[in-house]
């Protein structure tokens, strides 16, 4: 009986530990992106049946239990805390100006110079920071994720 108890007691003990790391090597930044790149872009849109830019965002960060953030790419711009383009890092928001009117376009850091966004001519897509067209309309990043969840988003 002994022997029985001390098995099941390891088994437990072995799937309790396994699982949280199997969730975080499969769940980051990099792979929710991933799943969703091409989507297409609908305006107001929130789901992986299309995306806006800022519906993107939400869809996102909710991954990653981010879900206080406001719906418009305008609003999202006053959420969380500014930062500075240089100090930049995986899950921050980044805008741009791309009408002439303010903040009308957004999109997630993912690093490296890039970020994910949803492009109302090409959908969800990865881009450079420093591709002209975006480097001339970039007017701000701010991070709304804490340490925990900016964790999760990193994970290998």
């Amino acid at each position: 009986m002994k022997k029985v108890i001390l098995s099941l007691l390891a088994a437990a003990a072995i799937f309790t530990s396994a699982a949280p790391r199997t969730y975080a090597s499969e769940v980051n930044l990099e792979s929710v992106v991933n799943q969703v790149l091409g989507t297409p872009y609908v305006y107001g849109g929130t789901t992986t049946s299309g995306f806006d830019c800022s519906g993107f965002i939400l869809y996102v960060l909710k991954k990653f239990d981010v879900d206080n953030l406001p719906r418009t790419s305008q609003s999202q711009a006053k959420a969380g805390t500014s930062v500075a383009k240089e100090d930049l890092r995986a899950g921050d928001l980044v805008f741009f100006d791309t009408l002439g009117r303010g903040i009308s376009h957004a999109g997630i850091y993912i690093g490296d110079g890039q970020f994910a966004h949803s492009s109302s001519r090409k959908g969800v897509r990865i881009s450079k920071l420093s591709d002209a067209y975006y480097q001339d309309r970039y007017v701000t990043a701010r991070r709304v994720t804490d340490e925990n969840s900016y964790s999760e988003m990193v994970s290998e």
